[in-house]
C-alpha cells in the first residue's frame, strides 16, 4: 500500500543532474539540493534580467529544467549591475552578501560551459556593468 499524500519527486534529466553536480562540485556545496538552491536562485535572477535572443539561445542550450527556471521569469525593465543583483538576491533570501556572490560565481561558472564563449560575450554585452566577473572573466571597458 503506498502513500499517496506523499508528493512523487519526478525525476530530473541527466543534463541537468550533471549541471547541478558541477555546481555542486564548484561551490563545494555538501549535498546537491544545496547546490539546486543556488541553480533555482540564481537563475530566477538572471531571467529577470536578461531579455531578446541571447535569452532565448542561452534558454536553448541549457538543460530544460535550468531553462525553465530562467524563462519563468519576467525580465525587469531596469536590469541591476552585477553587485545590485548579488544584493537583490541576498535580500530575497536573507543570506549573506558572501554566500549570495558565491553560489553567484558557482552557478555562472555552469551557465557560462553551457553557453559558450560566444553567447557568453553577447550577454555580457547586454547586461548592465558589473556580471563579467560574476561569470570569472575580467571586466573590459569600453574603448574611448
Amino acid at each position: 500500500m503506498s502513500d499517496q499524500s506523499a508528493p512523487s519527486r519526478q525525476p530530473y534529466g541527466r543534463a541537468y543532474e550533471q549541471m547541478l553536480e558541477k555546481v555542486r562540485y564548484d561551490g563545494a556545496y555538501p549535498d546537491r539540493e544545496r547546490a539546486e538552491e543556488a541553480v533555482r536562485l540564481v537563475l530566477g535572477g538572471l531571467g529577470r534580467q536578461l531579455t531578446g535572443d541571447e535569452r532565448v539561445e542561452l534558454a536553448a542550450r541549457l538543460p530544460f529544467e535550468a531553462a525553465c527556471i530562467l524563462t519563468a521569469q519576467i525580465p525587469d525593465p531596469r536590469p541591476l549591475g552585477g553587485w545590485a543583483f548579488v544584493k537583490d538576491l541576498a535580500a530575497r533570501t536573507g543570506a549573506s552578501l558572501a554566500t549570495t556572490r558565491w553560489d553567484t560565481g558557482s552557478v555562472f561558472s555552469a551557465v557560462a560551459a553551457y553557453a559558450g564563449p560566444d553567447l557568453l560575450t553577447r550577454i555580457l554585452q547586454q547586461l548592465p556593468t558589473g556580471y563579467a566577473l560574476l561569470f570569472g572573466r575580467a571586466e573590459l571597458a569600453p574603448a574611448a
